[in-house]
């Protein structure tokens, strides 16, 4: 992801009547790269316009002289201007300054999403939490390739943190839950994310080879990042644009893009990767309805329309409790708990001992020798209506 370089290092121009131009008329650059300091250019935007921003500023990593390999060649590093502070004051001040920015543009109901390393992601945090945005979650990017440390003076780095938080503590921000869960297999996604450091085909590089970005972020990493806190149609920016992955996966995923930078060399790379895009498929193909706003299926219906028996037997999913169905759409199960009967909530949480269950997902049928969940048959309904 791009960085923004302490004010006075520009390699590119900021353009002030073409973003008063879009301020006066309220209107957003929408799928554009805006060249100039990120800060200047975000203060021009209208307020309240955006849904999310996905920030991969500086980590003014402090580094001590050249590092090499054991074979004694030299590791390519973070050494760009854009990354050297004079002090830990001048980065606070340069954080709480773009942060403030981004708070301004963002919608009541949008959030943040920012990356880091130790170098300044507790830093970053605090001045977050200072501005009035709130902490939904911490994810850990477990790096499956990360650099060993070469020196053998401390542990590997093996990971970043990104920072996920919404603009107020009472905000009703976005997250696709079901979209993260089918994402994972059918399993609640957690805040500990393995995926791989951008590398191979992915990875930009000039004519002579060498890389483009010295700290281009996987797509897949962003992938899930917009997945989980936006819709098809809403505009994501990012203001440490960089060679663009942000652009890119946005606009395969179908949202509205807004790329800030100041490098030429990054700018002209991102545009060129983001023409490749193809346009993303229909809505439907990329929304996630959550299962809540869909319509509500008695488990009665399952019953009627004979997609299960009175008298077929359910089980949990180790098949440590069983119960049979009934013609109305109750179940009546036996166990060490003593007989129970009504719905298939009711049933399932008195014979597990929980104080509530989900019926949908706690019980499961017999199909050949494998359980499927009785969610499947409600599922199959709901296609059906559509």
């Amino acid at each position: 992801m791009a960085k923004k370089a302490v004010d006075g290092d520009s390699a590119a121009t900021h353009c002030p009547a073409e973003s008063q131009f879009f301020a006066g008329r309220k209107m957003l650059p929408e799928n554009r790269i805006l060249v100039g300091d990120c800060i200047a250019l975000m203060n021009d935007l209208p307020p309240a316009s955006v849904d999310l921003v996905f920030a991969d500023p500086p980590y003014n990593l402090q580094l001590g002289g050249e590092l090499l390999r054991p074979n004694h060649t030299r590791v390519a590093g973070v050494d760009d201007e854009w990354d050297k502070f004079d002090d830990f004051e001048t980065y606070d001040r340069f954080t709480r300054d773009w942060m403030t920015a981004a708070r301004r543009i963002l919608k009541p109901e949008g959030s943040l999403w920012v990356i880091g390393s130790y170098h300044n992601i507790f830093r970053v945090g605090a001045t977050l939490q200072n501005l009035g945005f709130w902490i939904l979650n911490d994810i850990v990017w477990r790096k499956t390739n990360p650099m060993p440390n070469f020196r053998g003076t401390r542990f590997a780095n093996a990971h970043e943190t990104m920072i996920w938080a919404a603009r107020d503590k009472d905000a009703r921000y976005r997250f696709n839950y079901d979209a993260m869960k089918n994402l994972n297999e059918d399993l609640q996604m957690r805040s500990d994310w393995l995926l791989p450091i951008c590398s191979g085909g992915e990875r930009l590089r000039d004519e002579e080879g060498k890389k483009t970005h010295p700290t281009q972020k996987p797509e897949s990493l962003l992938y899930r990042v917009i997945l989980s806190s936006s819709r098809p149609g809403d505009v994501v920016l990012d203001p440490f644009f960089g060679t663009g992955t942000t652009g890119a996966v946005a606009k395969r995923l179908g949202r509205k893009w807004i790329g800030l930078e100041r490098d030429d060399t990054y700018v002209k790379a991102a545009q060129a990767r983001i023409d490749a895009v193809e346009e993303a498929p229909e809505a439907a193909i990329l929304d996630t309805p959550p299962k809540r706003s869909a319509p509500r299926i008695p488990f009665g219906w399952v019953v009627e329309r004979g997609l299960l028996r009175p008298g077929s037997t359910l089980f949990d999913q180790r098949r440590r409790v069983a119960a049979r169905v009934r013609a109305d759409g109750t179940l009546i199960g036996s166990g060490p708990r003593g007989d129970h009967r009504g719905s298939i909530h009711q049933v399932g949480a008195a014979m597990a001992g929980l104080p509530a269950c989900n019926g949908w997902t706690f019980w499961h049928y017999e199909e050949g020798e494998d359980l499927r969940p009785i969610d499947v048959l409600r599922e199959r309904i709901r296609s059906e209506m559509h």
